[in-house]
C-alpha cells in the first residue's frame, strides 16, 4: 500500500497576490514602465501621423497604407500581453521592411519602368505640367494691378499669392487656390492697401524672392481655360493661356495655334501623326527594355562589361591584398620574441582609426600630378599622371585601399591567432610537426575558419566600395569610345550612379539604374551563396 501523501498547503495569500503582480501587464498596473512605453509609442504614433499626412499630400497610397498596417501593428504589440516575443522583434522587423524590403521591391518596379528624365510623374502631372509650360501671354488683354501678399498664421505662413484689383473689387488667389472676392479689401487710388489674412510684401520683399514672383502662376478660375495672371514686375499682371488643350473625352492634346493632336502613346509620351512628340511624358511600365538596353546598346553594353572585370578584380584584390598583409603583421607581431608589441599594433591601426573618406581625399591630393607629395617630394618631381593614366589610377586605386583596408585585416587575424588553442599547438609539436607543416596544417585553417565569414562580408563591400572611387578618381579617366559617362576606374555602383544622372553628368535615366542595380544584387547574391557553402569545409576542421 502507498503511503498517503499529506495535502499541499496553499501559498500564503501576500505571495500569490505579489505573484501575479509580477506577472501582469504594465497596461494594467500603471507603473513607471508603462508611462514611459507609452510615451514611446506616443512619439511614434505622432510621427506615423505626420507620414500618413504625407503620403496623402501627395496621394501616394503604398505608404498610407503600409504606415497605418505598421502603426497599428506597434499599438497591438505594445498594449497586449500575448506577443512577448514580438515586443524585441518589431523594431527590427520594421526597420527590415522599410530599409530593405520596401527599398529593393521598389528598384525593381522602377526597373521596369521609364522613370527619368520627360518621365517623371503621372500622366495627370504630365498634362498639367505641359497646359502650364505652353502658356502664353493673351494679346490685347489689359494689365491688371496687383500686389504681392503672403498668407498670414502659422499654417499658411511663406505662401505668396496676387491681390488684384478689379473694378475697385480685391481679389486673391494662390497657385492653389484660384481667384476669389474678399471682404473687406481695401483700394486706395487704384493700388491695394490691405487684404485681411494677409501680409503685402514691400519693395524689398519682393526683390529679394523675385524668382517666386515671377514663377507664381495664380488660375483666374477653376476652369483652366480661363488662363492664369503672372508677373515679371511684381506690381502689373496679365493673363496668360496654354497653346495647348486637353481633351479628355479623346485623351488627345490639341494645339490651338496649329491644330495638330497629339495621341498618347507606349513611351508614356502625346505624338502627332507625323511623329512629333510633346516633351513631357509620364512614367509607364516599359517591360524588360532597360534590361535590353544594358545588354544590347553597345552604347552601354560595351563599357558594362569592362566596368564589371575591373570590378570583379577589385573586389578580389582589395580582399586578397589587405588579408595577407594584415595577415602577416599579425603573425610577425604574434611572435613572443617581437619588442614593443604593443607600440606596432597601435601604430598599425592608426589608418583604421582615421576617417576612410579623409583619407581618400587626402591620397588624391598627394597623388596630383603637378603638385602632390609623391611626385614633387618622394619622386624628386618626376611627371607621373597618377589618376590620368587608365592603369595608373587602377594601381592609385588599389594602392589606398590596400592602405585603407588593412588595418581591418589585422585586427581580425590577430584576434584570430590569439583563439587558437595552445594544447593543439603543442600537440602537433609533439607530433613531429616543424614550423611549415604547423603553420600550413593548425594555424592557416583555423585562422580561416575564423575569417573567412568577414572576408565574403568584406568582398561584397568592395564590390560596392562607392566611396573609393568617387573620392579618389570619380571613375576618371573617361573611355574614349564610350557616349555615357562611364570611366576606367569606375566600378559597378558608381557606373550606375553617374547613368542615373544623380552627378549631373547624363540625363537622368532612372530605370536603366535601377536595372542594373538588380543585375549587381544578383552577381554579388550568387558570389556570397556559393562562398559561403564552400565554407561548410572549414568547418569541419573546426
Amino acid at each position: 500500500m502507498s503511503t498517503p501523501q499529506a495535502p499541499i498547503a496553499p501559498p500564503p495569500v501576500e505571495e500569490g497576490a505579489a505573484a501575479r503582480a509580477g506577472r501582469s501587464s504594465h497596461a494594467r498596473t500603471f507603473s513607471r514602465g508603462f508611462f514611459v512605453k507609452l510615451v514611446l509609442v506616443a512619439l511614434i504614433d505622432a510621427i506615423g501621423v505626420y507620414i500618413v499626412m504625407a503620403a496623402i499630400a501627395e496621394g501616394n497610397q503604398a505608404i498610407l497604407w503600409a504606415t497605418v498596417v505598421l502603426l497599428a501593428v506597434t499599438n497591438w504589440v505594445y498594449f497586449t500581453k500575448r506577443a512577448v516575443p514580438l515586443k524585441y522583434l518589431l523594431p527590427g522587423l520594421a526597420f527590415l521592411l522599410v530599409y530593405q524590403i520596401f527599398v529593393v521591391a521598389y528598384t525593381g518596379y522602377v526597373a521596369f519602368t521609364n522613370y527619368g528624365d520627360g518621365h517623371n510623374a503621372t500622366k495627370d502631372q504630365a498634362i498639367e505640367a505641359l497646359l502650364v509650360q505652353n502658356e502664353k501671354r493673351v494679346e490685347g488683354t489689359s494689365a491688371y494691378p496687383l500686389v504681392v501678399v503672403e498668407r498670414s498664421g502659422p499654417l499658411g505662413g511663406g505662401e505668396l499669392g496676387f491681390a488684384l484689383d478689379v473694378d475697385g473689387e480685391v481679389r486673391v488667389g494662390t497657385a492653389e487656390d484660384p481667384l476669389h472676392d474678399v471682404d473687406d479689401g481695401v483700394v486706395d487710388d487704384g493700388t491695394v492697401t490691405d487684404v485681411p489674412g494677409w501680409t503685402i510684401l514691400t519693395r524689398q520683399q519682393v526683390l529679394e524672392r523675385q524668382r517666386d514672383v515671377t514663377g507664381l502662376r495664380v488660375p483666374v478660375s477653376d476652369d483652366p481655360e480661363d488662363g492664369s495672371i503672372r508677373t515679371q514686375d511684381g506690381r502689373n499682371g496679365y493673363v496668360y493661356r496654354s497653346s495647348l488643350e486637353y481633351d479628355a473625352d479623346t485623351d488627345r492634346m490639341i494645339d490651338t495655334s496649329t491644330g495638330v493632336e497629339y495621341a498618347p502613346n507606349a513611351e508614356g509620351q502625346f505624338e502627332a501623326p507625323d511623329g512629333t512628340k510633346l516633351p513631357v511624358g509620364w512614367r509607364v511600365t516599359v517591360g524588360f527594355d532597360n534590361f535590353v538596353q544594358a545588354f544590347g546598346d553597345t552604347r552601354y553594353s560595351t563599357p558594362f562589361l569592362k566596368v564589371l572585370v575591373w570590378t570583379l578584380v577589385f573586389a578580389v584584390l582589395s580582399v586578397a591584398l589587405t588579408f595577407f598583409v594584415g595577415l602577416f603583421f599579425a603573425v610577425v607581431l604574434n611572435d613572443d620574441r617581437i619588442k614593443f608589441r604593443r607600440v606596432l599594433r597601435a601604430l598599425l591601426i592608426l589608418p583604421y582609426a582615421f576617417p576612410a573618406f579623409m583619407s581618400y581625399l587626402l591620397w588624391r591630393g598627394m597623388l596630383n600630378r603637378d603638385y602632390g607629395f609623391i611626385n614633387t617630394v618622394l619622386l624628386g618631381g618626376v611627371d607621373i599622371n597618377w589618376l590620368g593614366d587608365p592603369w595608373l589610377a587602377k594601381v592609385a586605386v588599389m594602392g589606398v585601399q590596400l592602405w585603407v583596408g588593412f588595418p581591418y585585416m589585422f585586427l581580425i587575424c590577430t584576434g584570430a591567432l590569439q583563439s587558437i588553442p595552445g594544447d593543439i599547438v603543442e600537440a602537433a609539436k609533439i607530433d613531429g610537426a616543424g614550423p611549415v607543416r604547423l603553420w600550413r596544417s593548425v594555424t592557416l585553417p583555423l585562422v580561416l575558419v575564423a575569417t573567412t565569414p568577414l572576408l565574403i562580408s568584406s568582398f561584397a563591400f568592395n564590390f560596392n566600395n562607392f566611396n573609393i572611387i568617387e573620392m579618389l578618381t570619380e571613375g576618371a579617366p573617361r573611355f574614349p569610345d564610350a557616349s555615357v559617362p562611364v570611366g576606367a576606374t569606375d566600378i559597378l555602383i558608381t557606373m550606375v550612379y553617374s547613368i542615373s544622372g544623380l552627378d549631373g553628368g547624363a540625363p537622368k535615366n532612372y530605370g536603366l539604374a535601377s536595372a542594373l542595380s538588380i543585375v549587381i544584387f544578383v552577381i554579388v547574391a550568387t558570389i556570397s551563396v556559393i562562398s559561403f557553402r564552400r565554407t561548410r569545409a572549414l568547418e569541419d576542421i573546426n
